[in-house]
């Protein structure tokens, strides 16, 4: 199909670098009027704040006729909603007055046990007392990093690493050093050499941040056997784990594998969601922390949101209680793999010699490496001009790597749409590729730093 023409599609490329670019911060230049009179009064931390290249983007990359493959949203189309709907009906009419009122920044106790009968699953024995309700598990980042954090402490992470914690780290001024992965997880000797050039370096590091299970954005998960080895490794140099996991029930095969957290309760924060395994929209999720810091966890979520939606927690607990959830996980997980193995069979189809990328057995997303001469951040605009959409490389890192990378989000596609979305693509990395040949590497590197997290960027 071609297409359309007529004024939507006037300098439709332009306009889409415009979206890209327009919302970086702007410097008055010397005698030139000051678009945000503001701009001296901000606190030196809100410098580094930018907006995901992917939100500006959103705008034409959510037309019907672009195939995105770019944000991380839940399919929700194998949720019971009438069940669902009749269930929040009941809720309100028999604990309305309890719903909609103001709750404790702890959390309802209710939905705690439930928690921690969850993160049973994965080895993990925690006491209600010990799990924080936040407001979706971005917040618990937020607040972890307020903690601990003071402007100029390192953050260990991996390379690449997860845009909506970056974007965190690097609103509370923190710099991030990234480890590199392979095929199997964070490399424990990469980790080992990163804490000792820091340490040399007269760095102070604060903690390790990692998405052990079917990671955001690489698609991989750590080896079990190097699971105990890294927890080690931070336990000798006194360094704190921040575990991520938001996918860990979302496995192809169904395994879940032992938490971090399982291996040492005293040295590791634990993250979690309800939005990858029931409603993103309702905003629940969870910290599980050692029990002295828990305290300053229920002071920190009280300044921020006071509490957490008292009638979203219910929601999710009347739902683990009455639903077979674990049958639904079973049912996200079989969508999911279908998705899954409609990518990787388009992708070996379709993608021409040079380009690799990760084979993940869980989880919503493919990293992908393309060949030298090819800059994914400035072949976006004319990807989405040929109306498919990704996430480009160097969001996701803190130090303008990234780009000759991209993320495949194939979670909320039909197969056949993601098929398609994948031809378009290779098309558009063909045609780069030809250009590079003939004139060389013209695109400069992009370089991108830490961005604020979106919807479309998850």
């Amino acid at each position: 199909m071609e297409l359309p023409v007529g004024s939507d599609y006037v300098h439709f490329e332009a306009r889409v670098k415009r979206l890209m670019t327009e919302n970086r911060p702007v410097r008055p230049e010397p005698g030139r009027h000051n678009l945000d009179p503001h701009l001296d009064r901000y606190a030196a931390r809100t410098a580094g704040m930018t907006a995901s290249e992917i939100r500006a983007l959103f705008a034409v990359a959510s037309r019907p006729e672009v195939v995105s493959l770019a944000g991380g949203m839940p399919n929700l189309a194998a949720l019971p909603l009438d069940t669902l709907s009749a269930q929040v009906g009941e809720l309100i009419a028999e604990d309305g007055l309890v719903a909609l009122q103001y709750g404790s920044a702890h959390g309802v106790p209710a939905l705690r046990e439930q928690i921690c009968e969850i993160m049973a699953l994965e080895g993990i024995k925690a006491h209600p007392d010990d799990v924080v309700v936040t407001v979706g598990s971005q917040m618990g980042l937020d607040m972890v990093t307020r903690l601990f954090c003071d402007p100029g402490d390192v953050i260990i992470a991996e390379g690449p690493s997860y845009v909506g914690a970056l974007g965190s780290f690097a609103a509370y001024q923190a710099d991030v050093v990234h480890v590199a992965m392979d095929d199997h997880g964070l490399v424990p000797e990469g980790l080992r050499a990163a804490l000792a050039e820091t340490r040399k370096a007269g760095r102070l590091v604060k903690f390790l941040y990692t998405i052990p299970n079917f990671h955001n954005p690489g698609g991989v998960t750590l080896a079990v056997e190097r699971r105990a080895e890294i927890v080690e490794i931070c336990r000798e140099n006194d360094i704190l784990i921040v575990e991520d996991n938001p996918y860990g029930l979302l496995g192809f095969s169904g395994q879940t594998y032992p938490a971090l957290r399982s291996i040492d309760p005293d040295n590791v924060v634990y993250l979690g969601s309800f939005s990858k395994t029931f409603a993103s929209g309702l905003r629940v999720g969870w910290v599980l922390a050692p029990h002295a810091v828990r305290e300053k966890l229920v002071l920190a979520a009280e300044s921020a949101t006071l509490c957490p939606p008292t009638l979203n927690q219910l929601i999710v607990s009347r739902y683990l209680s009455t639903h077979d959830w674990m049958g639904q996980i079973k049912t996200f997980r079989e969508n999911y793999r279908e998705r899954r193995d409609a990518i990787l069979s388009a992708l070996e189809q379709h993608m021409p010699a040079g380009c690799s990328w990760t084979k993940p057995d869980g989880g919503f997303y493919v990293w992908m490496t393309v060949p030298e001469g090819v800059d994914t951040k400035a072949m976006l605009p004319r990807a989405v001009t040929a109306r498919v959409a990704y996430a480009s490389g160097t969001g996701f890192y803190a130090d303008g790597f990234g780009s000759r990378q991209l993320r495949l989000s194939y979670c909320y596609p039909t197969p056949e749409r993601i098929r398609e979305g994948v031809r378009r693509l290779a098309a558009v990395l063909e045609s780069e590729m030809d250009l590079a040949r003939t004139f060389g590497n013209a695109s400069p590197r992009s370089i991108s730093g830490p961005q604020n997290p979106s919807p479309d960027t998850v």
